[in-house]
C-alpha cells in the first residue's frame, strides 16, 4: 500500500521586516514603509503593502523605490529585532511539529502529517498557527496547505496578505492545469521564454508535450518539468538542512578596480571565517570569490586547495589570488565583492581521506 499523502504547510510572514517596523512604531501604520538604508547603492530589504501599491519591491535599488514612491518612509533594517520575532514564530511552529524547514527569517515549510498538537486536519493546524502568530507577535502570516512543498508554497501566496489557501490531493491536477509555467519552481524568465517558443504557457500545455519530448529537449530538467506539471514532488521537509555555503559580500559606495579590492576581501574573509567556525564537525573544501561589475555582470571564481585554509588570513590570501582569474579587461570596475566557503564535508571523513592521499603520495 502506498503511504498516505503528506500534509505540508508553507507559512510566510506578511511583509515581515516592514510589518515589524509598523508594529513597533504606530506612526508608520497605514503609510508606505521601505526598509532600506538610503544611498545610491542600497537595495530594498522589504516594503509594506502600502508601498507595494506603487511598485516598490524587495531587492530593487533604494533610489528607484524613492522615485516610485516619493512619500515613502525609509527605515534602516534592524535584524536583531527581526531575528527575535523569527524565534517567536519558530517556537509556535515547534508546538505542532518537529519537521520544520526554515527558508529564511520569515518563511518555513512544516510537515504536519503527524501533528504534535493533535488537531483534526492540516487546515486546522495552519489556522491555529496563524492565530497564535497574530496573538503572540501582533503580526500576520499567510499559509498554504498542500500534499507537497512546491504546491504549499504556491498556495501560501494565493491569498496574501493574511490569507489561507488549501489544495487538497484530489484538486491538484485541476488547480495546476491553468497555472502559468512561470509559477512553477525553477522556471525563470529564460526558461519561460523557451517554453513560450514551444507554445507552452500553462501546466496543462506542459502535459501535452509528454515526458519523452521534454527529456529530449531539456534532459533531466525536462523530467522535473513533467513532474511539476502533474503536481509530483517527493522532496521531504528537511529540518536539519546542511549548510552548502557561508559567505559575506558588500556593495561599494563607488566602483573599485581589481587592485583596490584587497582590503575589502580581507574584511569579508573574517566574517566568512567566523560563520565557518560555527559549523561544528564540518569543513569547507572550496574558496569562492564573487564579483559584480559596474554593468551588473556577476562573476564567480572558485578554488579547492589541497590544504584547507586554517585561518581567515589564509582564506583571504586564496580569495585575493582568485582575482587573477577574473579575466576582465584592464580598467574594469566592480560594484560588489563577496567571499565564500563552499563544498562542506564531514571533518573526520575529510581528514581520514586526506591521510590516505598523503600515504599514497597523491598530495604535496
Amino acid at each position: 500500500m502506498s503511504p498516505p499523502p503528506r500534509k505540508i504547510l508553507h507559512v510566510d510572514m506578511d511583509a515581515f521586516y516592514a510589518s515589524v517596523e509598523q508594529r513597533d512604531d504606530p506612526s508608520l501604520r497605514g503609510r508606505p514603509v521601505v526598509v532600506a538604508w538610503r544611498g545610491a547603492r542600497s537595495v530594498v530589504c522589504a516594503a509594506s503593502y502600502e508601498a507595494r501599491v506603487f511598485g516598490v519591491r524587495s531587492a530593487m535599488p533604494a533610489v528607484r523605490a524613492e522615485r516610485l514612491c516619493p512619500q515613502a518612509v525609509f527605515v534602516p533594517p534592524d535584524f536583531t529585532r527581526y531575528k527575535a520575532v523569527s524565534r517567536q514564530v519558530r517556537a509556535i511552529f515547534a508546538q505542532h511539529t518537529e519537521l520544520i524547514e526554515p527558508l529564511s527569517l520569515d518563511e518555513a515549510y512544516l510537515d504536519v502529517t503527524r501533528s504534535k498538537s493533535g488537531l483534526s486536519s492540516a487546515t486546522a493546524t495552519a489556522e491555529a498557527i496563524r492565530a497564535a502568530i497574530r496573538e503572540e507577535t501582533g503580526l500576520t502570516a499567510s499559509a498554504g496547505v498542500a500534499p507537497n512543498k512546491f504546491l504549499a508554497k504556491i498556495a501560501s501566496d494565493w491569498r496574501k496578505p493574511d490569507g489561507l489557501f488549501v489544495i487538497r490531493p484530489h484538486q491538484v491536477e485541476a488547480f495546476l492545469a491553468p497555472l502559468a509555467v512561470g509559477r512553477l519552481p525553477g522556471v525563470g524568465k529564460v526558461m519561460e521564454g523557451k517554453l513560450a517558443a514551444m507554445g507552452v504557457a500553462t501546466a496543462a500545455d506542459l502535459r501535452t508535450q509528454g515526458l519523452a519530448a521534454l527529456e529530449e529537449r531539456f534532459g533531466r530538467w525536462g523530467r522535473r518539468l513533467h513532474q511539476l506539471s502533474w503536481g509530483i514532488d517527493d522532496h521531504p521537509v528537511q529540518p536539519d538542512r546542511l549548510t552548502l555555503q557561508v559567505s559575506a559580500e558588500d556593495t561599494f559606495e563607488r566602483d573599485l578596480t581589481l587592485d583596490e579590492l584587497e582590503p575589502h576581501i580581507r574584511r569579508l574573509a573574517e566574517k566568512t571565517w567566523a560563520g565557518h567556525q560555527r559549523e561544528k564537525g564540518r569543513v569547507a573544501r572550496t574558496v569562492v570569490l564573487k564579483l559584480k561589475t559596474t554593468d551588473f555582470r556577476t562573476l564567480t571564481r572558485s578554488f579547492s586547495p589541497s590544504t584547507l585554509p586554517a585561518s581567515s588570513r589564509e582564506l583571504a590570501d586564496v580569495a585575493c589570488a582568485l582575482r587573477a582569474r577574473a579575466e576582465q579587461p584592464i580598467g574594469t570596475r566592480y560594484r560588489l565583492v563577496g567571499v565564500g566557503l563552499a563544498g562542506f564535508v564531514d571533518r573526520d571523513g575529510f581528514v581520514h581521506q586526506l591521510g590516505l592521499f598523503k600515504s599514497a603520495g597523491l598530495t604535496d
